[in-house]
């Protein structure tokens, strides 16, 4: 049976001495609350490495995640409903700090290539568009659309540096660079045979 299989199994057993630990820390004692902490951080990891499993999370960002669950319980503990389980309420940390740290890493997976030049085709070189195939595309978009996709697409500026610039909220600069791109993707697909 593995660690993580292990943590689980306890986790029934342990829920009442957990949340009875946790009312204690809740009113000053340090002891119970330092027992809840390490008794919670291998279930935490249990949770995130499950959640994380098939996103290529590392071992760094697994610890990442795990201490900033610990952290949120800590600033948070005052919030939980002594009359509920405690463990839905870590649970629940847990996910959304998991799901925070995949937002904050992307969609990016982090594979080996060493050895794989042999094995995989040559790639072909991409048609690019000219500078002034860019403007014509772009021309075809709302002044605001156009000013996001090229900060964003063409001259590589970040969501944040853009909505500055623009005196945008980043969701804003969001909103228009998908619209931006959409359009812009559906003309083309009008342009090509």
């Amino acid at each position: 049976m593995s660690v993580d299989e292990e943590s689980e199994c306890e986790v029934p057993a342990q829920g009442d001495l957990w949340r009875d630990w946790m009312k204690a820390a809740n009113r000053g004692d340090e002891t119970a609350y330092r027992r809840l902490l390490s008794a919670l951080a291998p279930v935490i990891r249990a949770m995130v490495r499950r959640t994380q499993g098939g996103m290529s999370a590392g071992a760094a960002d697994v610890e990442d995640v795990v201490q900033e669950c610990l952290l949120a319980i800590h600033l948070k503990r005052q919030t939980w409903d002594e009359a509920l389980p405690l463990l839905p309420w870590v649970a629940a940390i847990a996910r959304n700090k998991t799901i925070d740290n995949l937002r904050r890493r992307g969609r990016r997976l982090e594979l080996p290539i060493d050895g794989l030049e042999e094995i995989l085709p040559a790639a072909e070189a991409e048609e690019s568009l000219s500078a002034p195939e860019i403007d014509r595309a772009l021309a075809e978009l709302s002044k605001t659309q156009r000013e996001v996709v090229r900060a964003v697409s063409v001259d590589g500026a970040s969501i944040r540096e853009t909505g500055s610039r623009l005196s945008m909220t980043e969701g804003a600069v969001r909103v228009a660079l998908h619209r931006g791109l959409t359009a812009l993707a559906a003309k083309m697909r009008e342009l090509k045979p």
